[in-house]
């Protein structure tokens, strides 16, 4: 399985895209500029979000088109007026996505209809990705399928049998390398809605690489996904919170990004396969530091080893200490000077 150049998979680190989203706040320089950031993180992506307020909803008064959650980070706004501030102008994507290019990132989009998928083909989008609150849209999943390009499809809010729904269809639609993202469609999330343990299960009931869409302040559920064989992690991205930004507040910034891109392949690097004993040639040194045997006074040649004259010590080249009871009341063969390691050949 591949997403553009980069091997996804058990045995490649987790591949990491950093989320632009709206927080551009209407400024190509500043779109720009997010670029250029995340390319020195070590994200291998970054992606786009290509709708319109128009392809989105409808400029309504109603009460179901405005966000009347009053815990949203939208609150009393239209659904209108928020996609219209938070989406990306078309026009716009061509120069973003020359700029990733330039500086060695993939960039892909999200589209939130067939116009945006046709659009985006214009630009040859490596791949594609589906949004949570579009993984119902099968009529959309099947254009995109029939680009025959990779396709993420994130899972947030879908039961088992919507996102079977989602699978087939994009299987039959001609898309031959699907990736699921495990997605709790909550901003920001909290860790204690993630359920990480859904990686593995979902990887396994839809035969596909798996991979998280995390909405939760901070990198550690990022990093706890790693250990559940997270093949992509896809964060927000910001170049700073406090400027404000429809995703601002679950977004990570350029430090945070970098940190997390590190320390997801330290984490991946430490997952390795399943090992006892040491585990390297350096580990096999630091044996020396066990306790064993050794004399703690010069012992004669014919005297008897007593609790008087051995003691269980660092460092460990001596016998080890389950054998201390066992050499009690056993005489010495030869003398051991204080400081000697205890020895089976020096004992009768």
């Amino acid at each position: 399985m591949k997403l553009g150049n980069h091997s996804i998979g058990k045995n490649y680190p987790p591949f990491v895209i950093a989320e632009m989203s709206g927080n551009h706040n209407q400024s190509l320089d500043r779109a720009l500029k997010i670029i250029e950031a995340i390319a020195d993180t070590g994200c291998q992506a970054v992606k786009l979000q290509t709708y319109t307020a128009d392809t989105m909803t409808i400029d309504a008064s109603f009460s179901e088109f405005f966000v009347t959650d009053s815990e949203s980070l939208w609150h009393g706004k239209s659904l209108y007026e928020l996609y219209a501030e938070a989406h990306t102008p078309w026009d716009w994507h061509e120069p973003i996505f020359a700029r990733a290019r330039e500086l060695g990132l993939i960039a892909f989009s999200t589209p939130f209809d067939e116009t945006a998928v046709d659009f985006l083909e214009t630009l040859d989008v490596p791949f594609y990705k589906i949004a949570s609150f579009e993984n119902t849209d099968l009529p959309l999943i099947q254009r995109v399928a029939e680009t025959k390009k990779p396709l993420i499809i994130s899972t947030g809010t879908a039961s088992i049998s919507e996102i079977e729904e989602a699978v087939r269809v994009a299987r039959e639609g001609g898309c031959e390398n699907l990736t699921l993202l495990k997605c709790t469609s909550t901003y920001p999330a909290e860790p204690t809605e993630t359920n990480l343990m859904t990686i593995p299960h979902m990887r396994d009931l839809f035969g596909c690489e798996v991979g998280i869409s995390d909405h939760t302040l901070g990198i550690g559920v990022a990093l706890a996904s790693v250990a559940f064989g997270t093949a992509v992690i896809e964060k927000h991205f910001t170049l700073s919170r406090a400027d404000g930004g429809v995703d601002s507040d679950f977004s990570l910034e350029p430090s945070e990004m970098k940190l997390l891109c590190s320390e997801v392949r330290r984490g991946w690097d430490a997952i390795g396969s399943i090992s006892y004993g040491t585990q390297s040639k350096s580990e096999e040194k630091s044996k020396q530091f066990r306790r064993s045997i050794y004399a703690i006074c010069d012992i004669a040649e014919g005297e008897l080893i007593t609790n008087d004259n051995v003691k269980v010590i660092r460092p460990g080249l001596g016998l080890m200490p389950k054998y201390f009871k066992e050499i009690l009341g056993k005489t010495a063969r030869m003398s051991i000077s204080r400081g000697m390691p205890i020895k089976w050949d020096a004992l009768i």
